[in-house]
C-alpha cells in the first residue's frame, strides 16, 4: 500500500469566519500541524483539495466549492500521479488530531474505513472510489458505494477527530492542545 494524504481546505469557512487551512494553532497552521500528521503516517504524499496549495501539491474541486467528494475526487488524481494506491482524507479543521486516532483507519483492508459517527477521516483505495460521483454526493453515499468498513471512534478521539468549525469550538480544542504539548514539552526536558 503505498498512501497519501488528502487534505480538504475547499470549505467556506462561514462559522469560523476565517481560513482554517491559515488557523494558527499553537504555533503552527492547520494546514501544516496536518501534513505532518501524514508524513508521520508514511504518507508518500500530501496534497490539499481547494482553491489554495498552501505550499503543497493541490487540486482544485470540481466544481469549485462542490464539498468534500469533489475535494476527494481532485486530490485523487494528484495521489495516483504520484503512485498512491490509498488515500486518507482529513478535514483542515481537525489539526489536533493525533496519528494513534488515524491508526485504526488504515488497518482495515481493501477498500478502506471510516468512522461510523463521523465524515471524516476516511481512508479509501483509490480504485474503490466509484466510476462515476455525481455533483453533490454526501461523504455517506461515499462510503456506502465504496463499502468502507465503519469503525467505532475511540470515545477519547471523538472531539479531535470532529475538529473545530466554530470559534468556540477551536478554543476547547485549542487549550487541550497547548496542555498536551506543554506536558510533552516538559517530560522531553
Amino acid at each position: 500500500m503505498s498512501l497519501g494524504v488528502i487534505i480538504l481546505t475547499g470549505g467556506a469557512a462561514s462559522r469560523m469566519g476565517a481560513d482554517k487551512a491559515e488557523l494558527d494553532w499553537n504555533g503552527r497552521r492547520a494546514v501544516d500541524r496536518l501534513a505532518d500528521i501524514a508524513r508521520s503516517l508514511g504518507a508518500v504524499v500530501t496534497a490539499t483539495a481547494g482553491a489554495r496549495s498552501y505550499g503543497l501539491p493541490f487540486a482544485v474541486e470540481d466544481p469549485p466549492g462542490g464539498g468534500p467528494v469533489a475535494g476527494i475526487v481532485a486530490a485523487s488524481a494528484v495521489l495516483l500521479g504520484e503512485g498512491c494506491t490509498r488515500a486518507l482524507a482529513l478535514a483542515v479543521d481537525a489539526p489536533t488530531v493525533l496519528p494513534s486516532d488515524l491508526a485504526p483507519l488504515l488497518a482495515p483492508a481493501s477498500p478502506g474505513a471510516c468512522f461510523a459517527d463521523l465524515h471524516l477521516p476516511l481512508a479509501i483505495d483509490l480504485v474503490a472510489l466509484p466510476v462515476v460521483l455525481s455533483h453533490g454526493w454526501s461523504i455517506r453515499r461515499l462510503v456506502e458505494a465504496a463499502g468502507l468498513a465503519r469503525l467505532i471512534a475511540p470515545q477519547s478521539a471523538q472531539a479531535r477527530l470532529r475538529g473545530a468549525n466554530t470559534p468556540a469550538e477551536r478554543e476547547a480544542l485549542l487549550a487541550a492542545l497547548v496542555v498536551a504539548e506543554a506536558a510533552q514539552s516538559d517530560g522531553a526536558g
